[in-house]
């Protein structure tokens, strides 16, 4: 096995278990255990773990805060499959609710040009506006406290708004999940709160998020992956998330 391999083999194992041990991994690749400390110093320079006695441990990676302008044409073609999925779900005469989203975007975007008749509460300003000329689409806006960075509406007045609504199918996005404690968190504590209120008025709960953010993680845990009923992101990740996921019953979809 050549080094590089090794090392991918390593980083694999520390997003699987979160931890790896020197005397361990020696063993496994048939090396000696000076070689494995080298190696986990090469990946702790590169901030991907770091060194605690006898090993190492992964250091959970925190995305870039971007405002919703700024992340507006990154990864747009992700972010269309993973709307194109979302927008499978959804039926003719289904009451949905679009959190803030760049993703919930493109999906509003996509429902606008189509013949479904749905009713959308959102509480993201963008998502009003793609049915602005809608004729057809019932569109509910929750008010509350504007958020320029975020482009939508946040904080106890949107919330009480929202607790006033039942729907069938919400769609929460998020700035990354911690596979190892379950978390689902976001940057901002309102949001995240705000959140968390969108998923108590739904039925069913879907998270769009890319297939990166598996391995991001914002400083606000709004809730956890067992209360929702799937990811929706653009392409299976990695087999270990997938078994993961698969134990406690949540969908990747």
């Amino acid at each position: 096995m050549f080094a590089q391999e090794r090392l991918n083999e390593i980083v694999r194992l520390l997003n699987k278990e979160g931890k790896v041990i020197v005397k361990d991994l020696s063993i496994k690749f048939n090396v000696t255990e000076d070689c494995i400390r080298k190696d986990l110093k090469l990946l702790e320079n590169q901030n991907i773990l770091k060194r605690a006695y006898g090993g190492g441990i992964l250091i959970q990676q925190s995305p870039v805060i971007l405002s919703v302008g700024n992340r507006l044409n990154l990864n747009v073609d992700n972010k269309k499959k993973i709307a194109e999925k979302a927008f499978n779900l959804i039926n003719d005469g289904d009451s949905i609710f679009l959190d803030i989203s760049t993703t919930n975007i493109i999906l509003a975007q996509m429902l606008d040009l189509s013949n479904k008749r749905v009713t959308v509460i959102t509480n993201m300003l963008d998502i009003v506006q793609a049915f602005s000329n809608n004729k057809i689409i019932k569109v509910i806006c929750t008010g509350g406290l504007y958020s320029s960075e975020l482009d939508g509406f946040t904080g106890s007045m949107s919330i009480e708004n929202i607790s006033k609504y039942k729907v069938d199918k919400a769609f929460i996005g998020s700035c990354g999940i911690n596979i190892f404690n379950k978390s689902v968190t976001t940057f901002d504590v309102e949001d995240g709160n705000t959140k968390k209120s969108i998923m108590d008025s739904a039925k069913v709960i879907y998270l769009v998020m890319e297939n990166k953010k598996f391995y991001l993680e914002g400083m606000y845990r709004f809730t956890y992956i067992d209360d929702i009923k799937a990811v929706i992101t653009e392409e299976t990740p990695d087999e270990d998330i997938c078994s993961t996921f698969k134990e406690i019953g949540i969908d990747i979809l």
